[in-house]
């Protein structure tokens, strides 16, 4: 026998499975990883007592102002990011919901992760050492640099290592600093032909950037619009796709002449 539900009674029947759905989608796990402003380090000075750029083989400079790396803080790859999670930070500008595999590669065990950023990293101080030699038409026979920053992974300092090894060996190349005195931040990827990439996370680095005193960022010229995005009071974006565009820019805004490009 088969009986007829009001209307009322039909609603709430089929309520519960939907509220039961949101329920679950607001305590389940999600593909996202949550990051923001990270730290900074200056690659002309020291992190954590040890100096980040030794170079043998040839006479250093102790170059004025700052040449700052910037990166992201982001969760965990094992991290359970929920929809209240996604909520909360999505509208904030100094936080961003990112896919987790535009972070961490698919699949992989946090060990694995770890062992995959630190190649990165090394693989990209291999890079800036070659790129600043040829730069200098030095031998990588007779000079020798050496990088070190403790915590740090993936390839994204790899055009300020560059431009650190530059200032410290030869300056803007007519006895002045790369920086002017001022603190320099950026990032980008470099290959040992000095050609600069991107990266990612460029509108939340800024905002460490210019937390940590920056005045000028460096940021690969494809993402001129994220940097833009939300950019700090105070801080100069200038695009660079080479390692020569970016030490010209550095030169003209030390020597106050010459057209620098912006955003």
């Amino acid at each position: 026998m088969l009986s007829r539900l009001t209307r009322p009674q039909a609603l709430a029947v089929c309520a519960v499975p939907v509220v039961a759905l949101i329920a679950t989608a607001a305590f389940a796990p999600l593909p996202f990883t949550l990051a923001q402003p990270g730290s900074t380090a200056n690659v002309l000075g020291e992190n954590k007592g040890t100096p980040v750029i030794t170079v043998s083989g040839a006479p250093v400079r102790e170059p004025a102002g700052q040449l700052r790396m910037v990166t992201i803080a982001a969760t965990g790859p094992d991290a359970r990011i929920s929809l209240s999670d996604v909520i909360g930070n999505w509208f904030r500008t100094d936080r961003a919901v990112m896919p987790r595999d535009a972070v961490y590669p698919s699949g992989d065990t946090v060990k694995e992760i770890e062992r995959h950023n630190q190649a990165q990293m090394r693989q990209s101080q291999d890079a800036a050492t070659q790129a600043a030699l040829k730069y200098l038409n030095l031998s990588p026979d007779k000079v020798k640099a050496t990088l070190k920053l403790a915590d740090v992974g993936g390839p994204s300092a790899g055009l300020l290592f560059t431009l650190g090894i530059i200032d410290k060996l030869d300056g803007d190349g007519g006895g002045g600093d790369l920086t002017g005195g001022r603190t320099i931040a950026g990032t980008g990827t470099i290959d040992a032909s000095g050609k600069v990439g991107a990266v990612g996370g460029v509108a939340l680095k800024t905002q460490a950037a210019r937390r940590d005193g920056a005045t000028v960022f460096l940021v690969p010229k494809a993402e001129c619009a994220d940097a833009k995005a939300e950019l700090p009071k105070g801080l100069r974006l200038v695009p660079v796709t080479t390692l020569k565009s970016a030490i010209d820019s550095l030169v003209s805004l030390e020597k106050h002449k010459g057209s620098v490009p912006s955003c």
